[in-house]
């Protein structure tokens, strides 16, 4: 280390010594002042009632009441006076809360003026990951080394809003607001003292203490109780950051310095950059909302992207006929999809075996986005979805692919039946003017976890579904046979929808398919279809 590091370890190192003795000794004499408190109640109370005792006698010995007033004065003097001492050790111990403010300020500004090698950018590039192994190396451990059994995160984004520096401040440093701000997040705020005011005119230096919970939207995850100082302080001239830094024992999750860093531009805007950077006890997490909670690092995000463009790139050929020596076995018809077949012997990425492919495209008399909205809406889902008819999605990670936000990949988990335990969906969605697509696999979860912690995800064997969705452009084409109910779904403007299931025909690659198997294929098609229609009103 150099020696600007080997100073710093030094101060952090104090400053952390001396804050844990400092805390403990305050606790204790918290402990005491309660006691003090109570026996100086009870101490003058003692001294009323023996005023009153004493004037209620007939005969009465004033030079003796003289001496028994003025000795229970002394003592309420006396307590008054070790109040006054603990008081003046609070107001120290105020000082050494500044200091870690101060303190984990500092770190928070290292770690906006650095970048690469110690922040990664997200290949989307919605933010930046946090490179702990450099942070290690760059940093000392503000409040504690982090034990073993933790894990430890840290992302950074930046945007503009329509809005100036010292209004978000305002905002973050009053309890309601910030509540109000963040209700999906924060939840019960228990506690919020102020320290410090700060400077006076401005919230320069405020300090507040803060006791809340931080939550998930599900039943499935604990709501983390966190205690920390929030720290306030200018920076530079329309340059203002609000840090955050857990200061309560080590339970679930504690913050390090995390927080926002404001800058006012023209026009009454303002660039947010904020970080965050936490701890936590992963083994404390249900195992579905992990992946949720946990930030992907970089190589698990491009290997779940390659296994996206894998899966879309299998749902074409399998609707096209194309790369592979397809053999058709049933030609499309106004009942029947197209079926296809093919033979897989070595590729690792795919099942080995016949796999089959069903295809089929209807009219729908509703327009493209309306449908691809209906498609991608999870809540939506098993209203067609015959693969999952009876869960409930719930979508855990998205990348994004672009600056359309609907096209993305998405990783879901399904609530359901109990083999939805063992099981995530992995979706690719695309979409433009020209037309969209939403493509679907089934993978193990043990598999997708594995990738996500960097695994390579070419050895991962799917099978594509999806659903592809072009606007007609003779608009005023409408199916003889088909009316729809009057609904605000565009009828005027049609859709050509083609749907296609991927599946294993047969473990054994020189055998045929089975006319069973075959059946079963329609069947998955023409419930598909049916179900489309139902929640679509069309017939």
């Amino acid at each position: 280390m150099d020696f600007n590091q080997v100073q710093n370890w030094f101060q952090n190192k104090r400053t952390q010594m001396k804050l844990q003795s400092e805390w403990y000794e305050n606790k204790i004499m918290k402990q005491d002042n309660d006691k003090l408190r109570v026996e100086h109640s009870v101490t003058k109370e003692a001294l009323e009632n023996s005023i009153r005792e004493k004037h209620s006698k007939e005969k009465v010995d004033e030079n003796q009441t003289k001496i028994e007033h003025d000795q229970l004065e002394d003592e309420v003097k006396r307590l008054a006076y070790k109040l006054s001492l603990f008081n003046k050790v609070v107001a120290h111990d105020n000082i050494v809360l500044l200091n870690l403010g101060l303190d984990a300020f500092n770190e928070l500004f290292r770690l906006y003026e650095n970048g690469n090698p110690l922040w990664i950018s997200k290949l989307d590039g919605s933010g930046e990951m946090l490179n702990i192994e450099e942070y290690d190396r760059l940093f000392i451990p503000l409040i504690d080394t982090k034990p073993e059994y933790f894990t430890m995160e840290g992302t950074r984004a930046s945007c503009i809003v329509a809005d100036t520096s010292m209004a978000l401040v305002n905002m973050l440093m009053d309890k309601n607001q910030w509540v109000d701000m963040f209700p999906c997040i924060v939840g019960k705020t228990y506690a919020t003292d102020v320290i410090s005011t700060g400077m006076a005119g401005n919230k320069s230096t405020s300090l507040l203490l803060i006791k809340t919970e931080f939550q998930i939207i599900s039943d499935l995850v604990s709501v983390r109780e966190v205690e920390f100082l929030r720290f306030c302080k200018k920076h530079a001239e329309d340059v203002w950051a609000i840090v955050d830094v857990s200061i309560d024992e080590i339970k679930s999750c504690r913050r390090l310095p995390s927080g926002c860093i404001l800058r006012d531009m023209p026009d009454g805007f303002c660039k947010v950059t904020w970080i965050e950077h936490t701890e936590y006890n992963e083994n404390l997490v249900h195992e579905w909302y992990r992946s949720l909670i946990k930030a992907v690092e970089l190589s698990g995000e491009r290997g779940i992207r390659k296994m996206a463009q894998r899966m879309t790139d299998m749902f074409c050929t399998g609707v096209c006929g194309t790369k592979h020596n397809w053999e058709l076995i049933q030609p499309a018809t106004n009942e029947n999809p197209k079926l296809m077949m093919r033979t897989n012997v070595s590729d690792p990425s795919e099942y080995v075996g016949v796999i089959l492919s069903a295809t089929k495209t209807i009219w729908l008399p509703t327009q493209q986005q309306t449908l691809f909205k209906f498609f991608n809406n999870e809540q939506t889902r098993s209203q067609w979805d015959v693969l999952y008819n009876n869960s409930t999605m719930e979508r855990m990670i998205q990348f994004s692919k672009g600056q359309n936000i609907d096209s993305n990949i998405s990783i879901y988990f399904a609530h359901g039946d109990e083999s939805c335990a063992s099981r995530v969906i992995l979706q690719d969605t695309c979409t433009d003017e020209s037309g969209s697509i939403l493509v679907y696999a089934t993978i193990g979860s043990q598999e997708m976890d594995k990738v996500i912690d960097g695994g390579d995800s070419s050895w991962v064997a799917l099978f594509s579904n999806g659903i592809a969705i072009a606007p007609d452009c003779n608009r005023n084409l409408l199916a003889a046979n088909d009316t729809c109910e009057e609904m605000d779904n565009g009828f005027e403007d049609g859709s050509m929808v083609t749907i296609n299931f991927q599946m294993m025909g047969n473990m054994l690659p020189d055998t045929t398919l089975s006319m069973e198997l075959v059946k079963q294929a329609n069947g998955l098609i023409s419930h598909t279809v049916h179900k489309i229609k139902s929640a679509l009103k069309c017939w």
